[in-house]
């Protein structure tokens, strides 16, 4: 069974729950289904939506982490995109951003090009960004625990990484509505 057995949460309410506790920080989101998602649950303009960069969403953040270091900065990524950009992981882990949270959603899949199998059910990627010089890291399986977790990091320095073990399942979102640089030009207007 794929992904991990005893999995029962996707991704989109993972998201949601998640959402439910942020308020005005700057949010960079993955490519492929997660920016559709996110898009869908609740669209703001502290929101950058990354349209077709896979493996970029952390690096973005980081940069943004280390030029506004008094605002906490959120990275919502995937499995597929974390292991195509694993030396984010350890520019994160040397440079030490307090600010910066990293969450992982791992379904085990390349949801976005059709449920292809990565190869995260093997490289724990919670212990790689560990080992990485990630200063809190926790993995969970469900809703009570992903909100405890996520609460918890937000009121502690990081760099902090909470990896969500999700399902394969896709929300039914259309495609993100703004045009790149308009998501960039509300983005950096809303950080300001």
């Amino acid at each position: 069974m794929r992904p991990e057995e005893g999995t029962l949460i996707s991704r989109a309410q993972a998201l949601a729950a998640l959402l439910e506790l942020l308020t005005d920080q700057p949010v960079i989101v993955c490519n492929g289904f997660p920016s559709r998602e996110v898009h869908k649950i609740a669209d703001r303009p502290t929101h950058f939506y990354m349209i077709g960069s896979m493996g970029n969403a952390p690096a973005i953040a980081l940069g943004v982490a280390l030029a506004k270091p008094n605002k906490q900065v959120v990275t919502f990524d995937g499995d597929g995109n974390v292991l195509m950009g694993m030396g984010t992981l350890a520019t994160v882990g040397a440079l030490k951003p307090k600010n910066f949270i990293h969450v992982v959603f791992d379904n085990e899949v390349y949801g976005t090009t059709g449920n292809q199998p990565t190869i995260s059910n093997v490289v724990p990627l919670e212990k790689v960004a560990k080992a990485a010089g990630y200063v809190n890291v926790e993995r969970v399986l469900d809703r009570e625990d992903l909100v405890y977790e996520f609460k918890d990091m937000l009121k502690k320095d990081g760099p902090s990484m909470l990896l969500i073990k999700v399902n394969e399942f896709a929300e039914d979102a259309g495609r993100v509505l703004h045009e790149p640089p308009d998501i960039t030009k509300r983005f950096m207007q809303a950080i300001n």
